[in-house]
């Protein structure tokens, strides 16, 4: 595989065994065509923001991938579906939810995809292990995701595991 770009996923979910599903997609992703799974952050639980139900429990993947970013979405809105997502209304509890929150240098400002993801600097559940992963990343037109934490401090987040794992 001839690798083009780093990229970040964001995953979460809050219906059924949201622990189990998470591992398991953090293992299908590993699966994707052209891309190698290169790291994944500890599990962590949060709160659902702007929605309601039960606790996420959340997590982030880093992938080297040849695939350029709609095709990678693409990907992951496949795992999406085996994994039962619906998308009754916006916001709704989830049985799965990945978010393709970096890819590269890409920027983009799609219909389909906006990278970077347009909330990622707002979310404690997505920085900390972000942070954990990759430590130093500088996030596009934001800045380093260190310096970005403390605006996130008082969002409730609980380490579920230890460290993350390189693959």
């Amino acid at each position: 595989m001839r690798v083009t770009d780093r990229a970040y996923v964001g995953l979460g979910a809050n219906l059924g065994d949201a622990l189990a599903q998470v591992r398991a997609a953090l293992d299908a992703l590993g699966e994707v065509p052209q891309t190698r799974l290169v790291a994944r952050s500890s599990l962590y639980t949060s709160a659902p923001v702007d929605a309601s139900g039960p606790d996420y429990v959340n997590a982030v993947a880093v992938l080297d991938t040849a695939l350029a970013p709609h095709a990678l979405l693409a990907e992951l809105q496949d795992i999406e579906r085996r994994f039962g997502r619906e998308r009754p209304y916006h916001h709704a509890p989830r049985t799965l939810d990945l978010d393709l929150l970096l890819q590269g240098e890409h920027r983009l400002d799609t219909p389909a995809l906006q990278l970077p993801h347009p909330r990622l600097h707002e979310r404690a559940f997505v920085l900390v292990p972000l942070d954990e992963v990759a430590p130093g990343l500088q996030l596009p037109g934001l800045g380093p995701v260190q310096a970005l934490l403390a605006r996130v401090a008082g969002q409730r987040l609980h380490r579920l595991t230890g460290g993350g794992s390189r693959t």
